[in-house]
């Protein structure tokens, strides 16, 4: 299943507590101050993980703690700071304070992280201080409420009306296996794959079926555009044959109507226009009246009879 946001609450780990301790011995009269300081509590922190593709699991564990830092004791000896706890997310992860609405990190690189919580003050041992003054205790972590907001990172983006054949072309173009089947709306999250084009590579993302308001929510179409915010490209594909007596020409508009309401950055991407179902009857006449009517340049295809579909690869290394 396919999770792209999550709300999680993280707590810091304590500090330690210190310790009021005397170091006495037959040569003093009165006890020598010898608490040691407390350790410092565990940060939360937030890492990108290119192992991870959704927020699956913070639908089910959405609660996180650092460790607290270990006690002092006497002899000066000061207690151990605790480690950081590491809270993995896949690459793409947008990570938000849920109270203030503050971007705290962009995650876009494997690795990359933020500290999100910040570990308590271990509590100072009374050897800071005169003999009959008690330590001073230790801070609690930090708590936050954090919003993550998942939006996948590929070189390319296939948008596209429902069943106009965007699983068929990924599932022939690269290593992904969309589910595919002859009825709209069978993607329902967006499925990535690597493409191989000589020594070189590069990703696709095949997002679900976009129809007319889907920039204002409709059909959870603004949940699946923000997906080809990242994207260096698109390829926008058409149902050249009409085949479930759609027009090529409008459909072909109302897709660039909806990317321009959603984003005018998604709406200047650049776009490679890719006719698909040329195996199909009416294909010919229609690509031509398309040609005519919108001036772009066509890449014909046919995704289920993989025609056309080396042409097309060219142009996307070429383009990326």
């Amino acid at each position: 299943m396919f999770i792209d946001n999550a709300k999680i609450t993280i707590t810091a780990g304590s500090g330690g507590n210190g310790c009021r301790s005397f170091y006495r011995d037959k040569y003093t009269r009165w006890g020598v101050p010898d608490g040691g300081d407390g350790g410092k509590g565990g940060d939360v922190i937030i890492r990108a993980d290119r192992n991870l593709s959704t927020l699956l699991d913070f639908r089910y564990n959405r609660h996180f703690k650092g460790r607290s830092g270990e006690n002092a004791s006497s002899n000066n000896k000061k207690g151990r700071d605790a480690e950081a706890a590491v809270v993995r997310v896949p690459v793409g992860t947008l990570v938000k304070d849920a109270v203030s609405d503050c971007v705290l990190r962009d995650l876009t690189v494997d690795g990359q992280e933020v500290v999100v919580a910040k570990g308590g003050r271990g509590g100072i041992g009374n050897r800071h201080q005169r003999r009959q003054e008690a330590p001073v205790p230790p801070e609690p972590g930090e708590v936050k409420e954090i919003l993550l907001d998942l939006k996948i990172i590929a070189d390319v983006g296939v948008v596209g009306f429902p069943n106009v054949g965007k699983s068929t072309l990924i599932s022939q173009l690269s290593n992904a296996h969309p589910k595919i089947a002859p009825y709209p709306f069978t993607t329902k999250s967006p499925v990535l794959g690597v493409v191989r084009h000589g020594e070189k590579q590069f990703t696709i993302a095949d997002i679900p079926g976009l129809i007319e308001g889907s920039a204002g929510g409709k059909g959870l179409g603004d949940k699946f555009l923000r997906h080809v915010e990242r994207t260096r490209l698109l390829v926008h594909l058409i149902d050249i044959a009409g085949f479930e007596g759609r027009d090529p020409i409008a459909d072909y508009r109302a897709i660039n109507k909806e990317l321009k309401g959603y984003s005018k950055e998604v709406a200047s991407k650049p776009q490679i226009v890719v006719a698909n179902k040329m195996d199909l009857a009416a294909a010919k006449k229609n690509l031509a009246a398309f040609k005519k009517a919108t001036r772009k340049k066509v890449y014909p295809i046919s995704a289920l009879q993989k025609e056309g579909l080396e042409e097309l690869i060219e142009a996307l290394a070429e383009r990326i």
